[in-house]
């Protein structure tokens, strides 16, 4: 019997972050700036190394702002770009990002709801994650969703997936949580006691987890 609630990881998911650095170097190309992709994709790397050991203080609308402002001079500074000023760091640095929903989604959660599940993501990210699931046409295909900036706490914490079971109206016994991390999703949900799917669209899972290759096995899995 499909469980009342399906708890659901967002990056690595539902989406995928496209390549940033080829539109990186596009938007830097627009400032005046000529950058080669390896140094775009290694300012990248640094901005979002510290973007998800800060994520947390993205709390709200404000406190993003400040968060998006920091992470902006950790690119600029990594990019080496002394010309650069603050406001084209940022735009860079936002519009360079880019997240498409896999093929599978759609159908699969499609197909979960008709069975009644309610559907709630459950994703390390801060408030704008709603603002890039909407532009990626996967918020109307959910009912609801808890950030990690939300809870105060990230995966693997359960403080968020208690706060998920909330938000879905279910008990930890009536429902599953799906990702695509082994810490953060598989070893969360089952600390939490949920039952925990693990994505793994490449490579064979590991032993002794419940796993899928798309999430197009996940409805016949649940039922």
């Amino acid at each position: 019997m499909t469980p009342r609630a399906v708890l659901l990881d967002a990056l690595g998911t539902l989406v995928e972050l496209q390549p940033p650095a080829p539109r990186l170097r596009a938007l830097l190309a627009e400032e005046g700036f000529e950058v080669s992709e390896e140094r775009a994709a290694a300012a990248f790397g640094a901005e979002i190394a510290y973007y998800v050991e800060h994520h947390l203080e993205g709390r709200d609308r404000r406190s993003l702002d400040d968060l998006r402002d920091r992470c902006a001079e950790i690119l600029r500074d990594a990019l080496d770009l002394a010309d650069l000023d603050h406001g084209g760091a940022r735009r860079a640095m936002l519009g360079a990002l880019e997240f498409r929903p896999y093929e599978d989604v759609a159908p699969a959660l499609g197909e979960l709801r008709r069975r009644g599940a309610r559907l709630v993501v459950a994703s390390n990210w801060d408030c704008s994650l709603a603002g890039w699931l909407e532009a990626a046409g996967v918020l109307e295909l959910v009912d609801g969703m808890v950030t990690s900036a939300e809870a105060g706490a990230a995966k693997p914490d359960a403080a968020i997936f208690r706060r998920a079971l909330a938000r879905a109206g279910a008990e930890r016994g009536d429902a599953a949580h799906v990702g695509d991390s082994l810490e953060n999703d598989v070893a969360g949900a089952r600390a939490a006691g949920i039952r925990a799917v693990l994505v793994r669209r490449t490579g064979a899972p590991p032993p002794g987890v419940e796993a899928i290759r798309s999430l197009a096995e996940l409805p016949a899995l649940l039922s």
